[in-house]
């Protein structure tokens, strides 16, 4: 487990990060991953909610580049706008999250987001990012990489949060969702969940929450 010290620690901007991921930026000093490349089925272009089916994706269409292009650098990658993703997203979660305690307090600063256009993927997830900051009254980190380091030597690399695929091992103290009844308790949803189920109570529960997890 990395000591709360005056080292950075190196996250990717995520939409509507995971629990974990802003415990993590709530807790420590973080600076954003800017110059690293796209990869695929990670926490850049979705996030995990639950609905009355239990744990359920949110993802975000992306314009692909192909054939001599190659990668792209997360920076440059586009929203495809011409899914209206946004209204299917937003009704999703007044679906899933309607009767939680929360959602009419914050409704109206997360509704927002899911109108007008946007065209960057790595901006928009900041916004997301800094809405969750303005509801909980915090700071939010606007310092960014200049250049990528496979390994990078002047930060703590917590990069890995990024990978959907890989669970992140954590204790998290459970708290009552909506559908806990039914699916039981599902840790390390997206920031969201907690927001709309916990309320202003969000901010001690992620400062309470280990980061131990950093470790791996």
């Amino acid at each position: 487990m990395i000591e709360s010290t005056n080292q950075q620690i190196l996250v990717h901007p995520c939409y509507f990060p995971s629990i974990a991921t802003f415990a993590a930026l709530v807790q420590e000093d973080v600076i954003w991953e800017a110059n690293d490349n796209f990869q695929k089925q990670t926490y850049r272009n979705r996030c995990y909610i639950c609905t009355d089916k239990g744990k359920h994706m949110l993802n975000i269409p992306i314009k692909h580049v192909g054939g001599a292009e190659g990668r792209q650098k997360y920076t440059d990658v586009e929203l495809d706008n011409t899914y209206n993703w946004k209204k299917i997203h937003w009704r999703t979660l007044e679906t899933a999250y309607r009767t939680s305690p929360f959602f009419e307090f914050y409704e109206d600063d997360i509704r927002p987001l899911y109108e007008g256009n946007d065209d960057s993927l790595f901006e928009y997830n900041l916004k997301t990012i800094q809405t969750i900051a303005d509801c909980l009254g915090i700071e939010f980190p606007t310092e960014k990489t200049s250049r990528y380091e496979p390994e990078p030597g002047n930060y703590f690399d917590a990069r890995f949060l990024v990978e959907a695929k890989k669970e992140t091992p954590l204790k998290m103290e459970p708290y009552t969702q909506v559908f806990g009844e039914r699916h039981g308790f599902i840790p390390n949803l997206s920031v969201l969940d907690l927001l709309f189920n916990e309320g202003p109570n969000t901010l001690s529960y992620l400062k309470s929450q280990s980061l131990d997890f950093l470790d791996v």
